[in-house]
C-alpha cells in the first residue's frame, strides 16, 4: 500500500508536536498536538482506557482511587507505573510484525533491476496510479504475507531524493559478501566499504549502495528466513528511544551496544530473534541530537490487530498520531500512523485487511 509522505519533516519535542500539511506521495500527515501537564497527562490515560478497554478492571479501579491525590509525586508515579504495565501487557499481546519499509526512488526500473539482480530479490507487485501521479512496487525475499518487503515509491518527474543524515543503511543477511560484492561491482553499483570482518574472528561485512543512495549493510550469515533483517535510524537520545518502541510499538529490546571506538551506541529493537526476523537498529551517536531526515526515507509500516487500540497506547507513551485510526478510502484497510520522539514515521496496518488486499 501507498501513502502519503510528508517531504518536510516536523520539529518534535518530547510531548509539543506540530507539523506541516504539505506532502508528497508515500503517508497521510494530519497535525495533532500533544501537550498534557503532569496531571492532565494522567487524567488522560484513564479517559483511554475506559473508552477503549485497554487494561483490566483492577488496574482501572486503582487508578480511580489515586485520583484524589494525583497533585502528590508518589500517587502519580504509582498511578503512571500501572498504566505503562498495562499498556506493555496489551501490545505484547497484538500479533505484530514488520510489514515493509517504505522509501521513495527517481527510476523504479532501475532501482528493481538492482536488487533483483545483484541482491536476488523477487518483484512481489507493482502498480502505477495515474490519477496521483506515482507508483510503486515491492520487493522482497518472501511472500508479503510471511516475510519484509521493500516498497519503493516513484513520484512522477522527481528523479532524486535526500536522503539526508538520520536514515542509516538497510541491512541484507548474505551468505557470501565477498561474492555479492563481486556481483554488484559487475552490474555497476557502488561498493563503498569492501568485505572484511568488523573484528578479528567476527563475520564478514560489506557496505554497497544501490542506485538512489541509499547504503546497505551486506551481513555474512547462514541461512536464515529473513534475509532483510534490519532498518538502521539514528536518534538523539537512545534510552528514550528504547522505552518508546518497547512502550508503544511492543518491541523488546534484543541486544544494546556501546560502541566508544566509533563514538557510538546501538540499540537493537525487534519481535523476535535477530538471526530469524527483521530488526530496528536504534543507533545514537555521541553528542548528536537532532539529525536531517531529508526526504527520501518514508516509514516502516506494522502489522497490528487493532490499529484504533494501537493508537491509543501510542498516545499513552507520548507519541503523535498523524492519523487517526480507521479504514483508507477506496480499499477499506484500517490504519493509523505516527511518529516517534525523533519525529521517524511509522504505520500500523491491520493484519486482516492487509491480507485481504494482498489477495
Amino acid at each position: 500500500m501507498a501513502f502519503r509522505v510528508c517531504l518536510l519533516q516536523p520539529p518534535f519535542s518530547d510531548l509539543n508536536c506540530s507539523s506541516s500539511p504539505s506532502c508528497q506521495r508515500g503517508t497521510a500527515f494530519l497535525p495533532r498536538a500533544y501537550t498534557p501537564s503532569r496531571r492532565l497527562a494522567l487524567l488522560h490515560l484513564s479517559t483511554a482506557i475506559s473508552q477503549t478497554q485497554l487494561f483490566d478492571a483492577k488496574a482501572l479501579q486503582s487508578l480511580n482511587a489515586e485520583r484524589e491525590v494525583i497533585e502528590t509525586g508518589t500517587a502519580a508515579d504509582i498511578a503512571r507505573a500501572m498504566v505503562e504495565e498495562n499498556v506493555l501487557d496489551w501490545t505484547k499481546k497484538d500479533k505484530r510484525r514488520m510489514l515493509h519499509v517504505v522509501y521513495r526512488v527517481g527510476n523504479l526500473d532501475k532501482t528493481i533491476k538492482f536488487y533483483t539482480e545483484c541482491l536476488g530479490m523477487k518483484l512481489l507487485r507493482r502498480r502505477d496510479i495515474p490519477e496521483d501521479r506515482y507508483s510503486n512496487a515491492f520487493l522482497g525475499f518472501g511472500p508479503e504475507e510471511t516475510n519484509f518487503s521493500m516498497e519503493l515509491t516513484y513520484n512522477y518527474g522527481i528523479d532524486k531524493y535526500d536522503i539526508g543524515t538520520g536514515f542509516g543503511h538497510f541491512g541484507i543477511a548474505v551468505e557470501d559478501v565477498a561474492r555479492t560484492v563481486d556481483l554488484v561491482k559487475v552490474k555497476g553499483g557502488k561498493v563503498t566499504q569492501e568485505p572484511g570482518p568488523v573484528k578479528t574472528g567476527s563475520p564478514a561485512i560489506a557496505y554497497v549502495e544501490d542506485p538512489d543512495g541509499y547504503p546497505i549493510e551486506l551481513l555474512e550469515r547462514s541461512p536464515t528466513p529473513e534475509p532483510l533483517c534490519q532498518v538502521m535510524l539514528r536518534v538523539g537520545d537512545l534510552d528514550r528511544a528504547i522505552n518508546f518502541y518497547k512502550k508503544a510499538f511492543g518491541m523488546d529490546l534484543l541486544r544494546k551496544k556501546d560502541k566508544p571506538e566509533n563514538k557510538c551506541t546501538i540499540a537493537i529493537m525487534g519481535y523476535g530473534p535477530e538471526d530469524k526476523n527483521v530488526v530496528v537498529e536504534l543507533t545514537y551517536n555521541y553528542g548528536v541530537k537532532e539529525y536531517d531526515k531529508g526526504n527520501g526515507y518514508a516509514q516502516i509500516a506494522i502489522g497490528t490487530n487493532d490499529v484504533y487500540k494501537t493508537a491509543e497506547v501510542i498516545k499513552l507513551c507520548g507519541g503523535e498520531i498523524t492519523l487517526e485510526p480507521g479504514p483508507l478510502p477506496g480499499i477499506n484497510t484500517k490504519i493509523t500512523a505516527c511518529v516517534d520522539p525523533d519525529g521517524w514515521k511509522a504505520v500500523f496496518v491491520d493484519n486482516s485487511d492487509f491480507l485481504k488486499e494482498l489477495e
